[in-house]
């Protein structure tokens, strides 16, 4: 186990590859097939396999010298399998991320103000973009698409938490602003639009979903789903549903 508090700095790209793809899966093989093809791709060199065990090698010694600490270089270790880091997903901030949002959702219909803590506390340990500096692989590819998604995901638990709690006008500046980042999301317009409804913009919330509607109409050539349009015409119409929080 590496000690906590003490920041790693693994030097060049190929190090820092391998660790995520070992980090994303700890306690779990990961097969030396699959990271030769993270770090060379269909295009390995003919000393691809003397020169991931070196890699891994250096990495090992790259976290001993920085732990001062002979026990790290055993976290990670060499199984008839392949790869393993030897650590508890707790100890991922990946994965403990993914969790958090994930009882986040588990908590939103029985305490929002629980599920607010939980994200809030998630969001702290997001420091920039995920797996940054790592390779272009497939391994990594994956795992950021799906740690992007779920990013969003806990910024729509986070809102909708604060929304049933009839916080509207305070989440408006941040759905604006993702709504600008992401603006073919539809959920993020139909949490603006609830926003700016109950805060007395009813104009504001219709032309936030002509926005949208003209982006997906340009960008993709699609109207919006059913969950726009329910909110669009529960606005337009100013129907009771949606003034009861709904």
């Amino acid at each position: 186990m590496i000690e906590e508090d003490i920041p790693i700095q693994l030097p060049g790209e190929k190090l820092r590859t391998i660790m995520a793809a070992l980090a994303l899966t700890p306690g779990t093989p990961v097969p030396a097939l699959d990271l030769l093809d993270e770090l060379w791709g269909d295009q390995p060199p003919k000393t691809a396999d003397n020169s991931l065990q070196s890699h891994v090698a250096r990495l090992r010694r790259v976290l001993t010298e920085q732990t001062g600490k002979q026990k790290a270089r055993h976290v990670i270790r060499t199984t008839r399998s392949g790869y393993l880091l030897d650590v508890d997903p707790a100890d991922v901030d990946a994965l403990r991320f993914s969790h958090a949002v994930e009882a986040a959702g588990r908590r939103l219909n029985a305490d929002c103000e629980l599920a607010i803590k939980l994200l809030a506390d998630a969001f702290s340990e997001w420091r920039g973009p995920a797996l940054i500096d790592t390779g272009d692989g497939l391994i990594c590819r994956i795992a950021y698409t799906r740690l992007e998604e779920t990013r969003l995901m806990g910024r729509e638990l986070f809102v909708e938490a604060h929304l049933r709690l009839g916080r509207y006008w305070q989440v408006i500046p941040e759905l604006e602003q993702l709504l600008t980042q992401h603006p073919l999301r539809e959920r993020f317009c139909e949490q603006l639009m609830t926003a700016l409804y109950h805060s007395g913009r009813q104009a504001d919330a219709l032309s936030a979903y002509r926005r949208v509607q003209h982006n997906l109409d340009a960008e993709l050539g699609i109207e919006p789903g059913p969950g726009m349009r329910r909110r669009f015409r529960q606005i337009l119409h100013q129907e009771g549903a949606l003034l009861r929080g709904a």
